[in-house]
């Protein structure tokens, strides 16, 4: 499709050597459960995926967990390490600002009879000091994102997972919108729990993994065969798993090239946007991606302006996908305590390892265009 695509947070497009990855195991792949030659080259496939992503987050491959998405990864880490060490206590901590896969994780718990903080974020950054703060003697998880999927802030997070494990606390992190703009190494990061998912790094849809540090207690969530470590029942999906692992394993080779260049292109677009009037940025004053500017257009809507730019060819969001065809602010806006005029008018642009100058000027010269349009109409 012809068109300037700034929406790379929702999703990526594929990368060819992903779908490469993918042909043959689409074309033949078989069970690797199996134990006819058949199935061991489907075995010897679905290793060298686990072990590709495991250096990735500088873990064993047996660390590894695939799963059938972020979403999935997110609640077999809430709901399957709560459930695990409930004789050791029912209380978990959250942030305000996580995707909603971990909100409802945590709601399923609580009505299950767990106790749930949530910790706000007016600042956009969750405070090390008030996750210790909201640690009690029953918690047993806290979960933390480590790059918000709507703002782009970065959090303290090995500050705040050294806090958590010094009281046997163990630490979930979402880290689908990190991949491939900051390092994963599990062990600096210091978490227990780490989230990742396939179409935010050019790799196919419908594909995750969770990190499970060894030892961590886990209860399954998808129960059945004995795939995955026992963690996650179900024949795998082996080509989906390979282009992952070579989208993963690629976006982390260039990652130092990348992150730079496109935090520069990020930041020519912020400046170019700054010329409009009513216009501020979210999260600006704290550390961020690469690749998300939140803007928030006061006093205009975001759903007119992003039908106006949908119509000159730039594709943005107002946040989340997954809140996509709601007319209310994301919770994301709200826990940032944004006023009316200021909340209904965010919007968010997001690049990838594809775009290029010439479209961010071209978008910043559209969104200009198309703001003069929707103040004199008065939308």
């Amino acid at each position: 499709m012809t068109g300037i695509y700034l929406d790379h947070a929702a999703t990526t497009p594929m990368r060819p050597e992903a779908v490469a990855a993918m042909l043959p195991l689409l074309e033949g792949g078989f069970n690797p459960s199996s134990i006819h030659a058949h199935g061991r080259a489907a075995r010897a496939a679905l290793d060298a995926a686990r072990a590709e992503v495991a250096r990735v987050l500088g873990a064993a491959p047996r660390e590894i967990v695939f799963t059938g998405g972020g979403s999935e990864a997110d609640v077999l880490a809430i709901v399957g390490a709560a459930r695990a060490r409930a004789t050791d206590g029912r209380h978990v901590v959250v942030s305000a600002f996580e995707h909603h896969a971990v909100l409802r994780a945590a709601d399923q718990l609580e009505a299950e009879g767990w106790n749930v903080t949530r910790l706000p974020v007016g600042s956009g950054v969750v405070d090390p000091a008030a996750v210790a703060a909201a640690l009690r003697g029953d918690t047993t998880l806290v979960s933390i994102m480590l790059a918000n999927n709507e703002i782009g802030t970065i959090a303290p997070l090995a500050e705040i997972a050294a806090a958590a494990r010094a009281r046997g606390v163990l630490v979930h992190t979402d880290a689908v919108q990190a991949a491939g703009w900051l390092d994963l190494d599990a062990g600096r990061l210091g978490v227990d729990l780490l989230t990742l998912s396939g179409h935010k790094v050019n790799g196919p849809k419908g594909v995750g993994a969770l990190y499970v540090r060894r030892g961590t207690p886990l209860a399954p969530q998808i129960v059945g065969g004995p795939q995955e470590h026992g963690l996650r029942a179900g024949t795998e999906n082996l080509a989906g798993i390979a282009g992952f692992a070579r989208a993963l394993s690629l976006a982390e080779a260039e990652r130092t090239e990348a992150a730079p260049r496109v935090a520069a292109l990020r930041d020519r677009l912020q400046a170019a946007l700054a010329e409009v009037p009513g216009v501020f940025v979210l999260g600006a004053a704290a550390p961020r991606v690469p690749h998300v500017l939140a803007v928030a257009f006061r006093g205009r809507r975001s759903d007119a302006l992003l039908m106006a730019l949908d119509l000159e060819g730039v594709s943005a969001s107002a946040g989340s996908a997954c809140a996509a065809g709601s007319l209310e602010p994301s919770h994301v806006v709200a826990a940032l305590g944004l006023g009316p005029e200021d909340a209904a008018g965010v919007v968010r642009f997001s690049l990838g390892r594809t775009t290029s100058a010439a479209e961010v000027d071209a978008a910043a010269g559209i969104v200009r265009r198309v703001i003069g349009r929707i103040d004199a109409a008065g939308v």
